[in-house]
């Protein structure tokens, strides 16, 4: 028996292996070659659109070994989403070669984000000796862009904007050399055959000179520079000029928004706490801007985010990048290169039509991005990982949810924050950070890269899940793209189904979903909720007692409105006066806003929980003006006393009757705490932790009546650290399985992912 199974592990077998998932762009062709030589197999391995095909061929045992061996050793930035094989007749190969590319019928293969400067690519860039030293697009097969520059697939250079740079004798040496890790680097490039950078003014005249130590100069000298990195441009100036911030705000028109900045991890430490699990982020191949937060030492100026105890920090992930801050800058800012409302800026032309009168110089280079890609967002809470904004460094990286879609379904997100989410198979691909679509532009940036999305996967949508709201231009935009079934799907089913999908959950849960507005099946704006549901339906439980918003849009660009509604309210007549009292300098707006809350006319009425943040806020004083979303509900969380501190106070009173959870115990607190001189910090504090009361006591009343134990957190309130933090702690000591988003953002930027999960399931139950 035992010479038997000798003989058979030595036999010659041929078999052909299917690689699926992030196996292109990534060094895998490589990869398998050395594995195979070092099997002693012969045969060979290309890129199909289905994948990585493989066809080994040697003695049996061997051929499992090589097997194992893939498993278990993959390239760090490869993600195996299937491995199939048949065994056939042997063939007599007689060596291992890597063949070129093939198309196929299919497209499965799936295209890997760009990836952060790595650190031989970095030293190469830094070494007078090296070849590439200040060559500002040097990369190998473990960094550089991917996604920005691709086509289509097969992921090959002939289908990215690289094609039209052929490669020197040096660098094709490289590239075709199994031993060096430029092997099949599709974007490898030098300064003999690469992109060239060019410094140019704001007539588009370039700039003689060294591109390099010009741009230090100007930066020195205060000047704002349009620089293009991997997918768009950047506004750049000195995060530590302050006249050049003022300059830079009053050109973008942005007021109070804080400002993200570039700089060495030395320099993070320097100015922020840096813990391991931001270390990590930070360095990781995604290299997100990472929420960080401020030393007290901390001397940068104050107009980089006003009033903000934080400070968005990403380092240098383009060798441009590093080149940039490898001379008299120690940290600079690295804001989207954008109008207001617009999309970031990405071409030469278009660059320089949209940012003259924001950037004074513009460093740009002749490579051409084909999609545009603006920086992730993330923050580290309690030592996990929130993505705020889903971009660079993770998309185009699919999503596994716990479905098995056969139609392709189109999620089609939000007006703000957008993002969009293909649903193909058991595979959500959600796109890049498209932000606003309330422009031309806006809807145009959608358009192209669903169109470019559509392209990688090789599928168009055949279903579509949109917001239920009728004045979304999203949803509107959904009328225009043909499919076999349309959805309109709840705002908040959606937030909760987005949780559920980035857990890999399929159960019915009760969902605490907090946010700014949502449109309700009831005609008004929710945005307080707690619902039970699963992924075909829900039921709201409680929410947040209705208050008007006069003015509709105005309440929520203005929170002092939303205070005076609040106020009227719940405090009577003693609330009349308390409006007289602080929002007396309003004048004639506010005896308007007065008429429009007591006649009920252009006063929508609304539960959402960020419009409770606006009110706080106002009362505080802290903020009358969101100049951008969210300011006031930001700047309020600012406030938080220290966490060990916080967790002593007591909430205000509040009272649930029926389904609905009244405030008028909050309100009279905060303006009773106001009168008697108490620090705003303790009121902001008590504040937070009555939110979290009201959410217990609802949920607490849910699972004693449903028996569910399950809860999903989602929306954009629960990105404040303090709030989440508290919800960690206290509701598993309760007894509940606690779900947050880990890969998708619980803000706007996930909705398209409950979109998408939803309208499947629907269309599972109709079919």
């Amino acid at each position: 028996m035992a010479k038997r199974c000798g003989a058979e592990e030595k036999m010659i077998v041929r078999y052909r292996i299917t690689v699926k998932g992030i196996v292109q762009g990534v060094g895998f062709r490589p990869f398998v070659y050395k594995a195979a030589r070092l099997h002693g197999l012969k045969g060979v391995v290309s890129n199909t659109t289905g994948g990585v095909t493989i066809e080994a061929e040697g003695q049996q045992g061997a051929v499992r070994a090589f097997l194992a061996y893939l498993k278990e050793n993959k390239p760090p930035l490869s993600r195996v989403s299937a491995c199939e094989w048949e065994v056939l007749e042997p063939c007599g190969y007689s060596s291992f070669a890597i063949l070129p590319s093939r198309e196929g019928v299919r497209k499965e293969a799936l295209i890997p984000p760009d990836v952060a400067l790595c650190p031989d690519c970095a030293r190469e860039v830094l070494d007078p000796q090296d070849r590439h030293y200040g060559y500002p697009f040097t990369n190998c097969t473990n960094c550089g862009p991917r996604f920005t520059i691709v086509r289509g697939v097969p992921y090959d250079r002939a289908k990215t904007s690289m094609a039209r740079f052929p490669m020197c004798p040096e660098c094709a040496g490289e590239y075709h050399n199994p031993g060096n890790r430029r092997f099949h680097a599709q974007p490898v490039a030098c300064p003999a055959c690469g992109p060239q950078v060019e410094l140019v003014d704001r007539q588009g005249r370039k700039v003689e000179g060294n591109w390099l130590e010009l741009s230090w100069r100007f930066l020195q000298d205060g000047k704002i520079l349009a620089v293009k990195g991997l997918g768009g441009f950047h506004l750049v100036c000195d995060a530590r000029n302050r006249e050049a911030l003022k300059t830079l705000r009053r050109r973008k028109g942005r007021e109070a928004k804080p400002l993200a900045v570039m700089c060495r991890l030395e320099t993070a430490n320097k100015y922020c706490f840096v813990g391991p699990e931001e270390e990590k982020l930070l360095t990781s191949p995604q290299a997100p801007i990472v929420i960080l937060t401020k030393r007290p030492s901390c001397s940068l100026p104050e107009e980089l985010g006003p009033r903000m105890k934080t400070l968005g920090i990403m380092l240098p992930y383009t060798p441009l990048h590093l080149m940039l801050l490898n001379g008299p800058l120690e940290i600079l800012v690295m804001t989207s290169g954008n109008c207001n409302g617009l999309p970031l800026a990405k071409d030469n032309g278009s660059a320089l039509e949209e940012l003259k009168d924001i950037a004074d110089y513009f460093l740009w280079h002749n490579r051409e991005i084909i999609n545009r890609c603006d920086d992730s967002v993330a923050a580290v809470i309690d030592g996990g990982v929130q993505i705020w904004r889903r971009s660079r460094g993770y998309v185009p990286a699919p999503l596994m949810v716990p479905v098995s879609s056969k139609p392709v379904v189109l999620g089609m997100g939000g007006d703000m924050k957008n993002t969009f989410c293909l649903l193909k198979g058991n595979l959500a691909f959600i796109s890049q950070h498209i932000g606003e679509l309330g422009s031309r532009e806006g809807e145009e940036h959608f358009f192209s890269s669903l169109e470019n999305l559509k392209n990688l996967i090789g599928s168009e949508p055949e279903v579509i899940g949109y917001d239920l709201h009728p004045g979304y231009r999203s949803s509107r935009l959904a009328a225009e793209i043909p499919a076999k079934a349309r959805f309109a799907v709840q705002h908040h089913h959606a937030h909760m189904i987005s949780c559920l999908a980035d857990n890999g959950v399929e159960e019915k849960v009760i969902g605490v979903i907090l946010d700014g507005t949502g449109y309700g099946t009831d005609g008004r704006l929710w945005g307080f909720e707690i619902l039970t549901g699963d992924y075909a339906d829900f039921t709201r439980e409680y929410h947040l007692a209705y208050v008007p918003l006069p003015g509709g849009e105005q309440a929520v660009r203005y929170p002092w409105r939303t205070a005076v509604a609040y106020l009227m309210k719940y405090l009577s007549s003693k609330g009349e006066s308390i409006v007289e009292r602080l929002f007396q300098g309003r004048g004639e707006e506010l005896q308007v806003v007065k008429h429009l809350i007591l006649t009920e006319f252009n006063s929508p009425l609304s539960s959402s929980c960020g419009r409770l943040f606006d009110a706080v806020s106002a009362l505080l004083g802290l903020c009358y003006h969101n100049s951008y979303e969210g300011q006031a509900a930001i700047e309020l969380g600012e406030m938080i006393l220290d966490p060990g501190e916080g967790k002593k106070l007591a909430p205000y009173p509040f009272s649930i009757e029926g389904k609905v959870i009244h405030p008028g115990g909050v309100i009279a607190g905060v303006v009773a705490d106001l009168e008697r001189g108490v620090a705003r910090e303790i009121i902001a504090t008590r504040f937070h932790n009555t939110v979290l009361a009201m959410v217990r006591e609802a949920v607490r009343a849910v699972a004693k009546r449903t028996h569910i134990k399950t809860v999903a957190l989602s929306g954009g309130v629960w990105q404040n650290r303090y709030l989440f933090s508290l919800a960690k702690e206290i509701l598993p000591g309760e007894g509940y399985h606690l779900l947050v988003h880990r890969h998708v953002p619980a803000n706007d930027g996930g909705l398209s992912l409950g979109q998408a999960m939803i309208a499947c399931r629907r269309w599972q139950q109709c079919a």
